[in-house]
């Protein structure tokens, strides 16, 4: 179920961001980004580790540096972030014990990612959003 409601998701934020047009803005897929990293740090102040929030926030902000660095570069960064994002979510309980995570958001996470990843990507080829700045 959980990858289900991610693709479902994903695909309808994808949508409904380019026919909203909050897609126009080159800083909507970057700042996306951002806030999914930032979740494990939510997750980690929950379990209540302190040692754990840091590498979380550590994780977290190196997927905000490919956010910051792509959004004024390349958006096929920000793209290859997202999707990275989901791989990442694959083997996040092998490198990191966090106990406030829920069981189902790893399957979540990992769909919705991949999912607005690609349909970045989709958007970047078919120039519908401008790659650079």
């Amino acid at each position: 179920m959980e990858y289900a409601i991610g693709v479902i998701l994903g695909i309808g934020i994808g949508i409904f961001s380019t026919v909203v047009g909050l897609d126009r803005d080159r800083a909507l897929y970057s700042a996306i980004l951002v806030v999914i990293a930032s979740y494990y740090s939510l997750f980690a102040v929950l379990g209540g580790s302190n040692n754990v929030i840091l590498v979380e926030t550590a994780v977290g902000a190196v997927f905000a540096i490919i956010a910051a660095v792509g959004f004024r570069t390349s958006l096929w960064l920000v793209a290859a972030g997202i999707v990275g994002h989901g791989i990442f979510d694959l083997f996040h309980h092998l490198f990191i014990d966090n106990a406030g995570l829920p069981s189902w958001w790893p399957m979540f996470c990992m769909s919705i990612d991949i999912v607005i990843g690609i349909y970045l990507a989709i958007m970047l080829a078919r120039k519908r959003i401008a790659v650079t700045v």
